[in-house]
């Protein structure tokens, strides 16, 4: 959680958003002025368009008493839709350039400090933030700074004309005003603008929490919990609702008060009309008409400020949050020691926490894996697993404990841990380019007699041979040309032409048929013996051939064995491997 910090502190401390501010300061003094001339037409057309219809129902002195306002009548008219597309050009333009840097800033980011920023963010977290967080920024000065600044304007230019005409007028209306776009405002800040900061915030764990289940879904239907897992996402979507509706109250009861104060406005210029230009020649009605029209376009600039400014707290975190990026320091990765086989991995008292949500995802993990010796990680979704994953990789550094490869933390090999660990995900993806160029990720320098051997050790040889020019022939987008298990048996090979000592599977066989499944666990299994192996699975099917097995339940070990000595000693886990042979 964030603390709350005020707007004007988190643009103070600012390293994203204010450099811009000065770099494009003048295109941003042209928005705005831009802004408050095309209100200033607004409200003259109507104040002309008012003067006229009510002096042309009675006999002029004079023809330019209605001439004059017929000319400025066509002026304002015209000039009031062209300042403003030229204004909304001007405005955008200078918004998205500055997101578009925004968001070009936030991807060099991720590139630079992948490990830091990963340790700082769930899958779930890193969408809200690519998402949302430049969006609202974006937002937050069309929505917010831009018409403030006008409406600012604005009300300077119309207390200080009112108060030249009648100094009492200028201070009721200097009252009036104030009411709208400094007291409203402030209230929607305290009040609806604590439920909105209340709604990101949920929506927030809703991005979370439908990451983890959807991608972990598998585990909730073999567990029989599928209606707990739509339960949970309802109780979701039902504090969300009624934070909406709660903020949908507060919105209506607000906006009726400034149209009460427009109202207000409105008559309190019909009677000041009527008393100061009471004895013109051809009465007041003249003038009364111009004021009280000249009030409406004006308003457009002024009531959308108390909806603009509640949105202020979900700018500040967002803001807080992009700054909050870099704050960490990367892990140094100069001098990284070469490690000599054989190697063994020590997990030792491992805890880990996101320090975004606060929320203990692995606690007190002990683990030895041998030289040599295959290790199989067990858990429904979101018990930890994946995160185990990731930080025996170094991907992710423990917010205590420690996790060693040959007696050095993984987290300080940084990229260089890709020649000691290698990876096969549950949906290997392929690029759009050659069989061999796919390959060829797992050593550039290889050979094509290299390719053609290990497509040979993972059963694809003969299948590639028939492609319209073998290795050389083009994959589709994703890989689509190749069923599931032969994209998996494509990712192997990549990691047996790398020959890393290490492996690492995250749930390799997913979402594959139990014949082909079995088929990618024997060819996995039966190349990469000799070497660590670390799988990570919900499925029981093959575990037997495994030297430990791990099960991790709330983000603790709940059994650690032998599969043979599980399977004596530990019902659960016959539960278990009964449920998943559906026995």
């Amino acid at each position: 959680m964030f603390k709350k910090v005020p707007l004007l502190r988190a643009l103070k401390h600012d390293r994203w958003v204010r450099p811009y501010l000065h770099h494009y300061r003048k295109t941003l003094i042209l928005a705005i002025s831009l802004g408050i001339i095309t209100f200033i037409c607004g409200g003259g057309l109507m104040f002309c368009a008012g003067f006229l219809i009510s002096k042309s129902a009675t006999h002029p002195e004079n023809i330019l008493l209605v001439y004059v306002p017929i000319v400025l009548t066509r002026a304002f008219g015209i000039a009031r839709p062209a300042f403003r597309y030229v204004e909304r050009l001007v405005s955008h333009n200078w918004v998205l350039k500055m997101t578009s840097r925004l968001r070009q800033k936030l991807y060099d980011s991720l590139e630079e400090d992948a490990t830091i920023f990963n340790s700082k963010y769930q899958l779930g977290d890193i969408l809200g933030l690519l998402s949302d967080d430049v969006h609202h920024i974006q937002n937050f000065y069309l929505r917010t700074i831009f018409p403030m600044l006008v409406a600012w304007g604005l009300f300077a230019i119309i207390v200080i004309a009112l108060g030249i005409l009648s100094p009492l007028m200028g201070l009721w209306m200097l009252l009036v005003f104030a009411l709208m776009i400094i007291a409203i405002p402030l209230w929607s800040v305290l009040v609806n603008g604590a439920r909105q900061e209340y709604e990101k915030q949920v929506k927030d764990d809703l991005y979370v929490n439908l990451t983890d289940n959807v991608l972990g879904v598998g585990d909730w239907v073999l567990a029989g919990r599928g209606k707990e897992y739509l339960q949970l996402h309802d109780e979701n979507e039902l504090q969300v609702l009624a934070t909406e509706k709660a903020m949908h109250r507060f919105e209506r009861l607000r906006d009726f008060l400034v149209q009460m104060l427009v109202l207000l406005m409105a008559v309190s210029l019909l009677f000041w009309g009527a008393a100061r230009f009471g004895g013109q020649p051809g009465g007041p009605a003249n003038w009364i008409a111009a004021f009280v029209l000249a009030v409406f376009p004006l308003i457009d600039a002024f009531a959308p400020l108390p909806a603009a400014a509640q949105e202020t707290n979900v700018y500040t975190k967002s803001l807080v949050r992009l700054n909050g990026l870099n704050a960490g320091q990367s892990v140094p990765t100069t001098n990284v020691p070469q490690l000599a086989g054989p190697y063994e991995i020590r997990v030792k008292d491992l805890h880990y926490t996101y320090p975004h949500t606060k929320r203990p995802v692995l606690r007190g993990i002990d683990l030895t894996i041998k030289p040599g010796e295959k290790l199989a990680i067990l858990g429904k979704s979101g018990a930890g697993k994946s995160t185990l994953a990731a930080l025996l990789r170094g991907d992710r550094v423990p917010t205590s404990g420690a996790v060693t490869l040959n007696g050095v933390a993984t987290s300080q090999f940084g990229d260089h841990i890709a020649g000691y660990i290698g990876v096969i995900n549950q949906q290997p993806y392929l690029f759009n380019t050659t069989v061999a160029n796919n390959i060829r990720l797992g050593n550039e320098e290889a050979s094509d007699d290299q390719v053609w051997d290990v497509l040979k050790r993972v059963g694809l040889a003969e299948m590639v041979k028939a492609l319209p020019h073998g290795i050389e022939t083009k994959v589709d987008e994703a890989g689509l040309r190749f069923s599931g298990g032969e994209r998996h048996r494509l990712a192997l090979a990549r990691i047996l032409l790398k020959d890393t000592p290490i492996v690492l599977l995250d749930e390799p066989t997913v979402g594959l048929d139990p014949i082909t499944e079995q088929a990618v666990i024997d060819t996995i299994l039966n190349q990469l013996a000799g070497k660590n192996l670390i799988w990570i699975t919900h499925h029981l099917q093959g575990i037997e051939r495994f030297d430990q097995v791990v099960f991790i339940e709330d983000g603790q070990l709940e059994m650690h064995g032998k599969p043979a000595e599980l399977w004596a000693n530990n019902a659960r886990y016959r539960e278990l491997k009964k449920a998943d042979q559906g026995l």
